[in-house]
Order: structure tokens, then sequence, then C-alpha cells
């Protein structure tokens, strides 16, 4: 049975045009694109093809793309370069509800004598834009403010919060690992300094992302090695990878129109769907701003690992939230800081969307949820205290 694959915030499809791409460059093509030969030199210049691939896609400088093997590595490699270019500076600035990617480097680094402010957010998941203005100060090194939310979608106004900091002279630093393909960036335009994104969440395979650094910048290398990357990552290039990266952004820059009124209409659909057949469901985070692919819906009085070992049943595929954190028993840390219920924080579940999804995948999706959310209420102390009509 094929399954319906609806958590692809945590990982994507390989797209068969990405996968012909760099399928060479696993076989025939293995030459070193640090070699001074031929076989080597053609490496080099498919190399320099994806990078100005990517950057088109974000309306960057090719020179200012450094390849590196994850969005982790990417957010880890900003970060540790402001604190290394302004060693003076002790302040960082983050949110309550980044992913761990950004939220974990940040307490590590709290604990190893770093001032870190963690900015919250309201109930619909929108950033306190005050609270952040009013924690900038002379110390600050860097700020880190994720583009969109992993969990809920949310898009935060990186915009306004560049300008600020450009005036102030502060690093800025955004985690665009879900936005990047999803919905237009342009740093033409955009005030941000780096810029993070990863390959396997826009159809390329995992193990590779990508790392905007604004030309001007100061940059102190977070791998070091040999000349690669213009000196700025070191390390042999995974270079079929980088080739499916540059070819995923070629298909997102042809596609990301369409796919975002294609995708939008297909959550709006399987959301609304839910919310009327299952009483007591909310939708958590901002609807009017937020990514078009992605809806958390908190359905109270039943567990999220229920709900998904049920959906599983039927191959359905989807998430409680972050993959990096789903090992875990805890309830989502974004959920916290945005003050959602007990009752409805533990019964959450991320369905995030992809140009593969089908409506016939979402109208399965209609089919079968009402009916676990109803029997699991049945089972469910909490539940029993409430008529359960899903139908």
């Amino acid at each position: 049975m094929k399954p319906i694959y609806l958590d692809n915030n945590a990982t994507t499809a390989i797209a068969p045009e990405v996968y012909e791409a760099m399928q060479p460059y696993l076989t025939e093509l293995y030459g070193n694109p640090s070699s001074m030969h031929t076989f080597g030199g053609q490496i080099y210049r498919k190399i320099q093809e994806a990078r100005a691939q990517v950057s088109k896609l974000i309306g960057a400088e090719p020179e200012e793309i450094i390849f590196t093997s994850c969005g982790t590595e990417s957010d880890n490699s900003a970060i540790m370069s402001a604190l290394r270019v302004f060693p003076q500076k002790k302040h960082i600035i983050t949110t309550k509800v980044e992913h761990p990617a950004v939220l974990n480097l940040c307490k590590h680094l709290s604990r190893r004598g770093y001032r870190v402010t963690f900015i919250p957010v309201d109930n619909l998941g929108k950033l306190d834009i005050d609270f952040l203005f009013k924690s900038l100060d002379e110390d600050t090194a860097i700020v880190s403010i994720m583009y969109a939310n992993n969990e809920t979608g949310v898009i935060f106004p990186i915009r306004e919060i560049g300008y600020v900091l450009k005036e102030r002279k502060i690093l800025f630093h955004t985690d665009a690992v879900q936005a990047v393909g999803k919905i237009p960036i342009n740093l033409q335009e955009l005030p941000v300094d780096m810029l993070s994104l990863s390959g396997h969440k826009l159809h390329a395979p995992k193990g590779v992302g990508a790392l905007y650094v604004r030309k001007g910048v100061r940059f102190s290398p977070f791998i070091i090695g040999g000349h690669q990357e213009n000196g700025r990552r070191g390390g042999t290039e995974n270079v079929a990878s980088i080739i499916a990266i540059g070819k995923a952004c070629e298909l997102a820059e042809k596609h990301i129109t369409y796919e975002s009124s294609y995708l939008s209409k297909l959550r709006n659909k399987l959301e609304n769907s839910l919310i009327e057949k299952c009483p007591d469901a909310r939708i958590n985070g901002d609807r009017e701003n937020r990514l078009p692919n992605t809806t958390n819906i908190s359905f109270e009085f039943v567990e999220g690992e229920a709900i998904l070992l049920n959906l599983d049943s039927y191959g359905i595929c989807a998430s409680s939230g972050s993959a990096c954190t789903s090992g875990s028993l805890e309830p989502s840390h974004v959920l916290r800081a945005m003050g959602v219920p007990f009752t409805a924080i533990h019964g959450s579940i991320r369905f995030s969307l992809s140009r593969y999804t089908t409506e016939e995948e979402i109208d399965k999706v209609i089919e079968v949820m009402p009916k676990i959310i109803k029997s699991l209420r049945e089972l469910s102390p909490y539940g029993k205290k409430k008529e359960s009509k899903c139908y």
C-alpha cells in the first residue's frame, strides 16, 4: 500500500528530476572537484552551476552561497561565526519556538557564559516584536529568528526585524529551512545577513544544505580544513547532493506560485473539514500568515501518539511536531510557548503537504480521521466526559 505522506516538514521525497540530475555523479562522474585535471574540473563547474541555481531561488549572488551538510550545520555556522567575529559581545537573541538546531545551541551557549534572550510568542504563534526590539543592546552579537515555524507554519516579520537590526548594525540570521521553496524570498530586498536552507525539505536528498552569507559580512568558518567553498567550509564536497539541491531549487523557483496556490487549497479543505467533523478540534497558529502547506490541529481529550498510530494503520503519515524531537514524550515547546491548553496540547497533529499530495489523499484523511478521534475519545477518561459527535 502506497503511504499517504503528509509529513513533508520532516522530510520530502526526492523529485524524479532531482534523482536523474544527481545519478551520474554517483557513478561515472566521480572526480574530485579540487583536482587539476579535466575530469575533476568538469565536476567543479557543475558545483558552480548548482550554486547559481540555489542563489537564484532566494535572490542572492552565487558567491554568497556556502554548501553545508544540512540546515543544522548552517544554523550553527551562522551563530558561531557571529560570536567569533565579535568575541567581545556576549548576547544572543532568538525565540522560544525555534527549531532545536538553533534553540539547543543557544541553550548550550547560555551554559557557557553567553546571555541569551528568548523572545515569546502570543497564542497565535506571532512574535512579540516590541519585546524583541527592547531586548537589543550594545552587547548583542546576533539575532537569529526563524523565517517560518516548522510546527505551525507561522511566518515571522523578517523584513520588519531586519530593517531595525540593519540600523543598529546587529547581525541578523534567519533559519529559512521550512520557508525556502514554499514562499518567495528575495534577498536583494530583504535585510538579512545570513540565511539557512536544507535540501531534504524541498525534494533533494538528506545530507546537504546551504548557508547564505551576504557579501561584505565577516564570516568565520565552522569547519576548518581545505580551501573548499572559498575557504569558508572545509571538506571534500558532497557532489551528487550539491547537484541535487541545485536542481531542486531550480524546480522550486519554476513552480513556486502554482504550488503555493495548490497546497493552500488542499490544506484549507483538510483543516476546515476536520474542524467541522470533529468537535473540540482547534487550529494552532495564525491562519492568515503562514506557509501554504502546513496545518497544526489539536484534538482535545486524546493523545497525539494514539492518533498517529491509528493514522499509520491506514497508511497515513503525519507528525506530532518537529521530527528532531519526536522521540520525546514532552509536549511541543512551540505549542507550550503559545499557551495551548493542556487538554489540547497532547492531541496536536501536524499535517504538512507537498507538490505530490493529491486531493484524493486529503479526502481519505477527512474520511478516517473523525472515526479515529471518536473511538479514542470513547476510550479516554477525559473524552468520556465530553459528548463525542465526530461523524
